[in-house]
């Protein structure tokens, strides 16, 4: 074999090694019973445990921080991190701003899975939807029309919109992919432009329209107004990008 063709092998190798010791410190992590907040041993004892030198090992707690599981906080040590999707939304956003020069496809999945989502559980969180929770949603809709009628754009009252339809189930992880999901669309709209964004009295309308649906308790509507929703968000995205 030639000096040439060890190189390549070599860095699979060291990417194999440095995969495996990450591996290794989330181990460590529910062996221990490390909650979110919880420290991680200092540097020196988890070089110790792991029998790494610190520089192999910073360079794993580093990889382990993009993707979410530690924070590392300078200066105070290495923490189990709360939990966040933060680095879902980072990759879905490139992988989609990526897309959008050729047809946007990613995009247009990630929008098609999306509706799949809520549309899906809506009637789910309709079966569980409280007088008062009824209320923020009608809240937040008014916001939507108040800000659409001053011809301004309302993200966080659309945000708002959403976490409050599926807050009757409970489920935190599903919070946190809406929220993701709406992270990434609006990333989407930022890189395409005006030609990106939806008109916002009409998307208040849509938005009106699926809460109207909500109060009536009617979840076929619902959940197929919340499928107009996103078909208006493809059509955006589509017509962006020439599909």
């Amino acid at each position: 074999m030639n000096a040439g063709s060890t190189g390549p092998r070599s860095r699979f190798g060291a990417q194999a090694r440095l995969r495996a010791l990450q591996d290794d410190i989330i181990e460590l992590i529910l062996e221990r019973e490390l909650e979110p907040g919880d420290p991680l041993p200092t540097e020196i004892e988890l070089a110790g445990v792991l029998d790494i030198g610190r520089n192999t090992l910073r360079e794993a707690l580093k990889v382990l921080q993009a993707v979410g599981v530690i924070e590392i906080r300078h200066g105070f040590g290495t923490f189990v991190a709360a939990s966040n999707f933060d680095a879902l939304a980072d990759g879905l956003t490139f992988r989609a701003r990526m897309s959008l020069r050729h047809r946007g496809q990613e995009a247009l999945e990630l929008i098609d899975a999306r509706r799949l989502l809520e549309s899906g559980l809506i009637g789910a969180s309709m079966a569980l939807m409280t007088a008062d929770r009824l209320g923020e949603l009608e809240a937040a809709v008014l916001r939507m029309e108040a800000l659409a009628g001053a011809g301004e754009h309302f993200v966080e009252a659309d945000a708002d919109f959403h976490r409050i339809l599926f807050k009757p189930l409970g489920n935190g992880l599903l919070l946190g992919l809406v929220d993701a999901f709406r992270t990434v669309y609006r990333r989407i709209q930022l890189e395409l432009g005006g030609g990106g964004a939806v008109d916002p009295a009409a998307g208040a309308a849509l938005h009106r329209g699926v809460y109207e649906a909500v109060a009536a308790g009617d979840a076929v509507l619902a959940a197929e107004r919340l499928g107009s929703h996103f078909d208006a968000m493809r059509r955006q995205v589509a017509a962006a990008v020439g599909e």
